[in-house]
């Protein structure tokens, strides 16, 4: 008996020294445990996005007999693959099809056996043309069926009851039975996302400012939570004019250090130039960081660039002119009218344009401008003739600014001219040869680039 006692007095002892150390590791399993749970919930969270890696493959099928008849160019793939790109998506082809269900269907199997996403834009209005929508309910076998938010808004937007609406609006009411749409607040077409069994097809209105709406607005986020996309970072897009794209890319190696995740993005038309420079996140440090790579490439570039947005070069040269208060006219022989016609479609044209002359001679202008024969037969040589319908322009229309462009002649060497006059404020005149730059209209697009870029320095 006393031994037991002593043995159980041993233990007691035992028991009390190790209490502590027992409470702390329960402690530390208990936290542990916690610890796990809390965990648990971020890393499903976090498992789609670490997919990204791998950059998301995608088609491009783009409808409508009027690209292949070259009435339009085909500006859909180029703002999608620019917008998409930065997400991590890698478009892996394009092509252009006819308003016919046969094409569609054959382009559609095509950009199957490529890509699990394929993005159809067009043919998704009221008229008998646009086939698209019944094409890829008949191609994925699922079903459409009038939505009646859809149906709402439509009514809403033509301000009839539904009863009321016509058979072709109602139709744009249909929408997949698998799968959802996309709201379109600029037209009555709205998006469709069909879900087939190994592909999402994806349509998007045709006319341009509905398309490219609804893919910022719409499409961008859903593919993020479709396919785990990262959504858009922060970008800066520079705009050139008078400086080729070689040119840019050489002065941007040689001085502007880009680090590796900066994707660098560039297309060019008509003497023009973009480069889109962006980050895969948007924090008050990365659009720092685009700042300063901004600072950098002015310093080398800034007499270049005409917009850091998307402002156009003639939007850029009718807001200079709102900004002076004052207008412009226009004086067009061998430009065709392009001026005009880039200037004219701004939106704030009519507060700045005073006035336009397009004819197809020297001697037609002259009757349009009402310049005696007299003042005329003084001026012998093209350019003294130019100058003389910019002044007889300044005085038809009171403008401070014209730009008159002369009749295309050849010189020595065989390359072609015009005489471009320039009336500034205070009368004063400057003159300029351009070099005409290829043939019919790409010529004309090219010469009125260079025309708005000289104007464009007159006017900073």
């Amino acid at each position: 008996m006393k031994i037991r006692t002593v043995q159980i007095k041993i233990r007691t002892d035992y028991l009390t020294i190790l209490k502590p150390a027992l409470l702390k590791l329960r402690y530390l399993w208990l936290s542990l445990l916690l610890l796990t749970k809390l965990v648990q919930p971020v890393v499903a969270v976090a498992s789609p996005i670490e997919s990204v890696q791998k950059p998301i493959r995608y088609m491009i099928v783009v409808t409508g007999s009027e690209l292949l008849s070259g009435a339009y160019p085909d500006g859909h793939t180029h703002f999608l693959t620019r917008t998409l790109q930065p997400l991590g998506m890698q478009c892996v082809g394009s092509m252009c099809v006819n308003d016919k269900q046969e094409s569609v269907k054959e382009a559609l199997r095509f950009a199957q056996s490529k890509a699990n996403l394929v993005i159809v834009t067009g043919g998704l209005g009221p008229t008998d043309n646009d086939i698209t929508r019944e094409t890829l309910a008949d191609f994925t076998g699922i079903a459409l069926k009038e939505h009646p938010e859809v149906l709402q808004e439509m009514s809403r937007r033509f301000n009839v009851s539904p009863a009321r609406l016509r058979p072709n609006l109602r139709r744009q009411t249909l929408v997949p039975t698998d799968g959802t749409y996309f709201r379109n607040p600029n037209g009555t077409a709205v998006g469709l996302v069909f879900t087939a069994t190994d592909t999402v097809i994806i349509a998007l209105p045709g006319p341009p400012n509905e398309l490219q709406a609804m893919v910022r607005s719409e499409l961008v986020p859903y593919l993020s939570q479709r396919f785990g996309t990262r959504l858009p970072g922060c970008s800066l897009t520079l705009r050139f004019v008078d400086l080729g794209q070689s040119q840019i890319d050489q002065t941007l190696k040689n001085h502007v250090h880009l680090s590796s995740d900066v994707t660098v993005f560039s297309q060019f038309q008509g003497g023009l130039v973009d480069f889109t420079f962006s980050l895969p996140d948007d924090t008050p440090q990365d659009r720092a960081r685009l700042h300063q790579t901004k600072k950098k490439i002015m310093k080398h570039l800034g007499e270049y660039v005409y917009a850091d947005d998307e402002t156009s070069l003639a939007e850029h040269i009718v807001n200079l002119l709102k900004i002076r208060e004052t207008t412009l006219a226009l004086v067009e022989i061998g430009s065709g009218g392009s001026l005009t016609s880039r200037l004219g479609s701004v939106n704030d044209a009519r507060l700045v344009l005073a006035g336009s002359y397009v004819a197809p001679t020297m001697e037609r202008l002259r009757c349009l401008l009402r310049v005696p024969h007299d003042q005329w037969a003084k001026n012998t040589s093209p350019s003294q003739r130019t100058e003389r319908l910019a002044i007889a322009a300044a005085e038809a229309t009171r403008s401070q600014w014209v730009v008159a462009v002369g009749e295309a002649w050849q010189g020595k060497s065989g390359d072609s001219y015009v005489d471009v006059s320039f009336k500034l404020p205070g009368n004063r005149l400057e003159n300029q040869k351009v070099r005409l730059l290829g043939v019919g209209e790409m010529a004309h697009l090219r010469l009125s680039t260079q025309i708005q870029d000289k104007l464009r320095r007159k006017l900073r």
